[in-house]
């Protein structure tokens, strides 16, 4: 199974839009056989679950995510592990392992509202500053 961690420098990182770098793991057992970072600089929050499906990956942990990226995510077939914090190599583990602590109903936390966003006021296409899929 290929497991794909949003990645910051060891960290998961906490929004899947804006995410640069996925640390994509390679599991058997129940454990971690390798992991690579791979680059997802360029490929903008839309084309993020394409990306991750062209890498073979099967499920994601992430910090937060939007509604737009949970659908195209669920679309894909992806296991989704959102609300996940601290050291990306320990969250895998935890996965494997059952015991990861994750919330399923987060979503991005990341809006602007002094730049002119209102949560709740726009709906599927359209942009969400980074926090959707489209």
């Amino acid at each position: 199974m290929k497991i794909a961690v949003t990645y910051d420098n060891g960290q998961v990182f906490q929004h899947f839009g804006h995410c640069e770098n996925f640390k994509i793991y390679e599991t058997e057992d129940k454990k971690i056989v390798s992991s690579e970072v791979v680059s997802a600089a360029g490929s903008g929050h839309g084309a993020l679950a394409g990306f991750l499906q062209n890498h073979h990956v099967q499920a994601l942990i992430c910090g937060g995510i939007g509604g737009g990226a949970r659908v195209a995510l669920a679309d894909i077939g992806m296991e989704l592990y959102p609300g996940v914090t601290g050291d990306a190599d320990a969250s895998v583990e935890a996965l494997l392992e059952g015991t990861l602590a994750y919330n399923p109903d987060t979503m991005c936390s990341h809006h602007h509202h002094a730049e002119g966003h209102d949560c709740g006021s726009h709906s599927c296409g359209e942009d969400k500053h980074g926090c959707a899929g489209n």
